[in-house]
């Protein structure tokens, strides 16, 4: 019975518990809070945005269960530029309104500069279009990237150039800061998979089509036909059309596009016939969102929330929307975490922002949000399942478990050939069935369906050509007149053939990049030139290389390098060879009539000699004269 009391009593108390702290939370949370958009909603990408925030600030505030009776109060502010000055003035307007946190902004260009002003009033600005690396958690804390980190994707990309034997490549790419950043994580990436990057081709924002050709053809003029395009959605389908025109999108080439790709395609789907054979045989990267539910669910709402919403023209789902959607429920969670800890939201003026006298900028409105810092680990903290999958931070301010399709433009569609995740590498099966097992990125294990190239081939691109304005090594051939199967020239041209020019062709078609060269005859063709001169006109720069029969010796070893011996002889020795009749008696065939004379002479010596030295001691060596003939013959 004193049990049962015990127990009737701890249940009491822990009901009166939870409705004084229910009562305190309720006397401290606010009825709404303030969250901004920053994004250039006159674009598709902003466009798609727009809806999906709007549509997730509509889910959360019908949804109880988060921030029970606090609503979202949504502000829209177009940033009409996506860069430079005006961006700054557009973020001031959004924090004037006491604004706990800004989605955006759309460009690394613009996160760079307004990350600092975050910095200084502790607004957390959360962007999943901003995926330059060096917007670090380190410089800007209040920065906080919701989507993945274009570290990722060009380590995808090196993994990509490294699984099909590639070893340079060349960059086209915006100069600001979402181009340079991004092409410097890749140059790292592929240094540390023995590749380099060949040739920069940097281009400004706003290239005009005869720039983007003058770039161009100065690709089209290098060695390497590996191209990395990495840009924005208004600008990248711009540089492949141009490419189309120049002849780029030949059977040869190989175009590797980044996330920008996929969104154009996402975003303006169905494209026109003209804008797919810009594209054609292009691999580009999508960030990978594992299918469930809640995907194919937001998918099919899609259709109903961009109803009477596409005068601008279609308006797909990419990915970033996705990412958007999300976002939003991360910034409610965090908010509703923070709010549940008894934590209050308050502004105060910031004292290095003191109006100065004669100044109209009403520097004072802007208010530093004091509780940002908690609101902030309060979003590094929120750990879950959302649209896009698990959504949680790793330790260095990255989102867990990175992933990315691999997409191949073939006809008038496209077709994924594998994906690429921060855990495994390459592979054709989906990236979470492989979070099971133990990391494995052999060599083997790095695998991608076939992919249809430019020019409609599935052959793996060369990668390189003999490049148009490059330097042509000098070999020189000496021109022998002995030994002609080595080396020799045809006669009445410029050509050379022989064993040594075959080795030496053979080498050179096996090196996976180009190198230019010519042959340069050597000596006059009617004597042997030396080929110790031969070999010291290299350390004078006459030749670069030689290719001949040359041998190897102390002296011009210590000229130049040779190349491991493909000839060698040993030593041997020389015999002619006669075809004879053999027979039973061939044994006596080197028995001649002189030899058998002089055997006889031998014989009959050897036997005076031994009568010499026994007749006189030895009683058989004595006797008639016949007797002893017969004992030396004997």
């Amino acid at each position: 019975m004193i049990r049962v009391w015990f127990v009737v009593l701890m249940v009491l108390y822990n009901l009166m518990f939870s409705s004084t702290v229910a009562g305190l939370d309720n006397s401290t949370v606010p009825p709404f809070v303030n969250i901004g958009v920053l994004y250039s909603f006159n674009t598709s990408v902003g466009r798609m945005v727009k809806i999906a925030v709007e549509a997730a600030v509509a889910d959360i505030n019908s949804d109880p269960t988060i921030l029970g009776n606090t609503k979202l109060n949504l502000s829209l502010q177009e940033d009409s530029k996506y860069r430079g000055f005006l961006s700054i003035a557009e973020a001031l307007q959004l924090m004037a309104t006491q604004t706990v946190a800004i989605i955006g902004p759309q460009t690394s260009t613009t996160a760079h500069v307004i990350s600092h002003i975050a910095n200084e009033l502790q607004v957390p600005l959360l962007s999943f279009t901003a995926t330059d690396p060096t917007l670090s958690s380190l410089q800007f804390p209040f920065f906080l990237r919701t989507s993945f980190n274009d570290i990722f994707q060009m380590t995808a990309i090196a993994d990509i150039v490294s699984h099909y034997g590639w070893r340079e490549v060349i960059t086209v790419y915006g100069d600001d800061d979402h181009g340079r950043n991004g092409i410097s994580a890749l140059g790292d990436k592929l240094a540390e998979r023995r590749c380099k990057i060949s040739f920069k081709a940097a281009m400004t924002p706003d290239a005009t089509s005869e720039e983007i050709t003058d770039v161009l053809v100065q690709v089209a003029l290098a060695e390497s036909r590996i191209i990395v395009l990495h840009t924005s959605t208004a600008w990248g389908p711009k540089v492949l059309s141009v490419a189309k025109s120049l002849g780029m999108l030949q059977n040869g080439y190989v175009w590797i596009a980044t996330t920008f790709l996929t969104s154009y395609i996402d975003i303006d789907s169905p494209l026109s016939s003209d804008e797919m054979d810009n594209i054609q045989g292009v691999l580009t990267l999508r960030m990978y969102i594992p299918d469930s539910k809640l995907k194919r669910s937001f998918i099919s709402r899609w259709t109903n929330l961009t109803s009477g919403k596409t005068a601008n023209g279609p308006l797909g789902l990419s990915t970033y929307g996705i990412f958007a959607y999300d976002t939003i429920y991360v910034l409610a969670r965090a908010l509703d975490t923070f709010l549940k800890q008894g934590n209050q939201i308050t502004f105060s003026s910031d004292p290095k922002l003191n109006q100065p006298r004669g100044d109209s900028l009403h520097l004072d409105a802007v208010k530093i949000f004091n509780e940002g810092n908690l609101l902030r680990k309060s979003i590094y903290e929120v750990n879950m399942t959302g649209v896009t999958g698990p959504f949680r931070y790793t330790p260095d301010g990255n989102l867990a478990n990175p992933a990315y399709e691999i997409i191949n433009v073939i006809g008038t569609g496209t077709r994924r050939v594998g994906y690429w995740s921060n855990y495994s590498g390459l592979s054709v099966i989906p990236p979470e069935t492989l979070y099971s097992k133990p990391p494995n990125r052999s060599i083997d294990n790095q695998k991608l369906l076939t992919v249809f190239w430019p020019g409609e081939t599935t052959q793996r691109p060369r990668g390189w050509v003999f490049p148009n304005n490059g330097k042509l090594l000098k070999i020189g051939v000496p021109r022998r007149t002995s030994y002609r199967e080595f080396v020799s020239q045809v006669q009445s041209t410029d050509t050379f053939k022989g064993f040594c020019i075959d080795v030496f062709l053979s080498a050179v078609n096996l090196l996976p990049y180009a190198v230019p060269y010519k042959f340069v005859p050597y000596g006059d063709g009617q004597n042997n030139p030396s080929n110790t001169e031969l070999v010291r006109l290299i350390t004078a720069g006459v030749f670069d290389a030689a290719v001949g029969d040359i041998t190897i010796t102390t002296e011009r070893t210590k000229m130049v390098d040779f190349t491991q011996p493909f000839i060698e002889s040993g030593l041997v020795v020389v015999a002619s060879v006669k075809k004879t009749d053999s027979n039973a008696w061939a044994f006596l065939t080197p028995f001649t009539p002189m030899m058998w004379t002089v055997t006889a002479i031998f014989f009959l010596l050897v036997g005076a000699v031994v009568w010499i030295l026994e007749h006189r001691l030895n009683d058989d060596f004595r006797g008639p004269p016949k007797k002893q003939v017969a004992t030396i013959l004997w």
